[in-house]
C-alpha cells in the first residue's frame, strides 16, 4: 500500500506521518479552538515543506533508527564473520562515518492505517555495505493524551546480525525550554563525536536536577537512563505553558542528547546501543554498551511513548 502522507487524529492531538521519507513523523501536535480562532501547538519539530518535497529526513520531527543507531566509525566493522562496509551518508556533511542506520533513507511500506493507528513496514535486503537481509516496522498509536511508538527489527539472514533500534526525535526550543533526565554516566567524544571514554560529566548531574537546554552543548550518548525524560516549556506565542514525559521500555536503556548552540531545537533520543558499539565491544562491557545479536529469524523490539501535558 503505497501512501505519501497520513493524519492519526485523537481528542485535541494530532500526528502526521511520512512513510515515504524514512518512515518519519512529519508533525506530532495540539489543535485547539480558543476564542474562536484555531491555534495549533508542536510537541516535536514540525517538517519544513522543503524537506518534505525534497524527501529530507533531517528536516522531519522524528525518524527511525534501524538497524543500528548513530555512527559506525569509518563505516567499518566485523561481526560474526561478515564485515560491514558502509560509505557516508549525511547530506550535509563530509564525515566518514555513516550514521542513524538505513531505515531512514529509506521508504516505508503502509500496512495499516486508522485514524488513531498507523503500521509501516520496511524490506531491506542483504548488500556489501550491510551483508545481512532485514526487516523492520513502526505502530503508531495516538489517544488523547499520548503517542506510542512500537518498533522491530527482525534479521531475515543466515547468520547473526547486530542490532540496534530507536527513534530521533527533534524538539522545539527556546531559551526558556527545560529539560530533566537521570542517567548514571555520560560517553565523551572525540571531535568526531564518537564515544572514548565513559565519565561522570557535569551533565549527568545537571539533567538530573533539571536545567535550561540552551546551557548544554552536547552530542552525546548517556548510559544508565532511567528511560524516562520530562521537557518544559513556558507559555509563549504558540500557546500556554506545557511539558512532555518521554518515557520508554527495555531495551531503549540509553539516551543521547543532541543541543547544539543557539538552535531552535534539540534531539532527546531514546536508544538501544550507544554509538560505534559493534567496534567498541572488546573493551567495554554490554551494560555500557548495549546492542544487540539478533540469532536468524529472532527479533528486537522496543517501545516508547510521548506523553504531553499542557494547562
Amino acid at each position: 500500500m503505497a501512501q505519501d502522507f497520513i493524519e492519526l487524529t485523537a481528542g485535541e492531538l494530532r500526528l502526521g506521518l511520512s512513510p515515504t521519507v524514512g518512515g518519519s513523523i512529519a508533525h506530532f501536535s495540539r489543535e485547539w479552538r480558543e476564542a474562536g480562532a484555531l491555534r495549533r501547538t508542536h510537541w516535536l519539530r514540525p517538517a519544513t515543506v522543503q524537506s518534505m518535497l525534497s524527501g529530507e529526513p533531517l528536516g522531519m520531527g522524528s525518524f527511525p533508527l534501524v538497524p543500528f543507531c548513530n555512527r559506525i566509525r569509518n563505516g567499518s566493522a566485523m561481526f560474526a564473520g561478515r564485515e560491514i562496509r558502509m560509505r557516508p551518508n549525511h547530506p550535509g556533511s563530509d564525515s566518514p562515518h555513516p550514521l542513524h542506520g538505513i531505515g531512514w533513507q529509506r521508504p516505508w511500506r503502509t500496512a495499516a492505517a486508522s485514524n488513531t493507528q498507523a503500521t509501516l513496514q520496511l524490506a531491506v535486503e542483504a548488500d556489501a555495505q550491510w551483508p545481512w537481509s532485514f526487516s523492520a516496522s513502526q505502530t503508531f498509536n495516538l489517544s488523547t493524551n499520548a503517542l506510542t511508538v512500537s518498533m522491530a527489527v527482525t534479521n531475515r539472514d543466515t547468520v547473526p546480525m547486530p542490532a540496534g533500534i530507536g527513534h530521533h526525535p527533534y524538539f522545539p526550543r527556546d531559551d526558556r525550554t527545560r529539560i530533566t533526565v537521570r542517567t548514571r554516566a555520560m560517553w565523551e567524544g572525540d571531535q568526531d563525536v564518537l564515544p572514548v571514554a565513559l565519565s561522570t560529566h557535569e551533565a549527568v548531574a545537571r539533567l538530573a536536577g533539571g536545567t535550561a537546554v540552551a546551557d548544554l552543548v552536547l552530542d552525546n550518548n548517556f548510559t544508565g537512563w532511567g528511560r524516562e525524560a520530562y521537557i518544559e516549556w513556558s507559555d509563549d506565542a504558540n500557546g500556554p505553558a506545557r511539558s512532555l514525559v518521554m518515557r520508554a521500555q527495555a531495551p531503549l536503556d540509553f539516551f543521547v542528547l543532541y543541543s547544539p548552540s543557539r538552535a531552535d531545537h534539540f534531539c532527546a533520543e531514546p536508544v538501544s546501543q550507544c554509538t560505534d558499539w559493534v567496534n567498541l565491544r572488546a573493551e567495554h562491557s554490554a551494560a555500557d554498551l548495549g546492542g544487540a545479536s539478533l540469532a536468524p529469524g529472532e527479533t528486537l523490539v522496543a517501545e516508547f511513548a510521548l506523553l504531553p501535558r499542557w494547562s
